[in-house]
Parts: structure tokens; C-alpha cells; sequence
């Protein structure tokens, strides 16, 4: 089941500050893995790529669920290494939130940390194009602050000159 992140929409002004820039900055490549896939193997991906998840689905684009770091160590800690056997599709999170290219990104940061998630997929007309972290929400809020500090640095001194 996926569901979608309310984060907000249409933003005016000189700085669009929403998921369609970070995608812009970071590219739209999506690490996935099949629900039929070994624990292991998703385990492999995430190192490998130094991901901190991984979205499950079997074409690539249409979303069955998500597989985190957390997800494989609460396996593991729950039924022990023998869990690493076992279909990513039992460890997973079926309830995926999601959101949308023009999903602003202040909106987002606060309904990600208050619901604990590290990772959304962005999905645009029913087809996944990206998937964005906590980390990259962050950094796009700090270079906004960045942005404005400095516009109002410029505007002060240029009101003094």
C-alpha cells in the first residue's frame, strides 16, 4: 500500500525549494530489489551502493514496499542470521509514504521527522521517478537558509552604501 505525504504544492518566489530541485541536484536513480529477493542479498545492495534503503518493487517503477537497514536488523535481532534466508517481502514495510515532485521541502522535513522516516520515494503520475532522504531534505533547508541569510546580508549592506 502506498500512500501519499502531504507536503504542501505550489511554492512562488525566485527559489523553488521542492523535491523536483533535489532530484535535479541528485538525479532520479532508484536502487530496488525484488520481494523475492534473500535479506543478504538487500543487505549487499546497501552496502554496496552505502544506501540506507532500498525500495522493493518488481518492475522498477510500480512501489510493493520498502526495505530499510533498520528493517533487516530488527529481523535479525527478532529470528536471528537465519533471517538473512528469508524473501526481503517479510521483512519490508508494505506502507510506503510517499511524495510528489512539487512537495515542498519544509513541509516534508517536519512530516518525516515526526514520523520517523529516513527515505520517500517520489512518485508522479502513479509511476516512481526518485526517492529522496532526510539527508537531502536537510541540506536542501540549509542551502535555502544559506540563500536568504545572504540576500539579507546584501540588502543591509546595500542599504547602507
Amino acid at each position: 500500500m502506498v500512500k501519499q505525504a502531504h507536503g504542501g504544492g505550489e511554492q512562488t518566489g525566485d527559489a523553488i525549494m521542492n523535491v523536483k530541485h533535489i532530484l535535479e541536484g541528485k538525479g532520479s536513480a532508484v536502487t530496488t530489489i525484488s520481494p523475492g529477493a534473500k535479506i543478504s542479498e538487500a543487505a549487499r545492495m546497501l552496502a554496496e551502493a552505502r544506501i540506507g534503503a532500498v525500495v522493493v518493487s518488481d518492475d522498477g517503477t510500480t512501489i510493493s514496499g520498502i526495505l530499510s537497514e533498520r528493517d533487516i536488523v530488527r529481523m535479525i535481532g527478532t529470528e536471528g542470521p537465519g533471517a538473512l534466508d528469508r524473501p526481503v517481502a517479510d521483512a519490508m514495510t508494505a506502507n510506503v509514504i510517499t511524495c510528489k515532485p512539487d512537495d515542498r521541502i519544509n513541509v516534508l522535513m517536519g512530516m518525516m521527522t515526526q514520523r520517523r522516516i529516513r527515505h520517500l520515494p517520489v512518485v508522479e503520475d502513479g509511476k516512481m521517478t526518485g526517492v529522496i532522504s532526510i539527508g537531502d531534505v536537510v541540506k536542501e533547508r540549509m542551502d535555502e537558509i544559506e540563500a536568504d541569510a545572504a540576500a539579507m546580508r546584501d540588502y543591509i549592506t546595500g542599504m547602507t552604501a
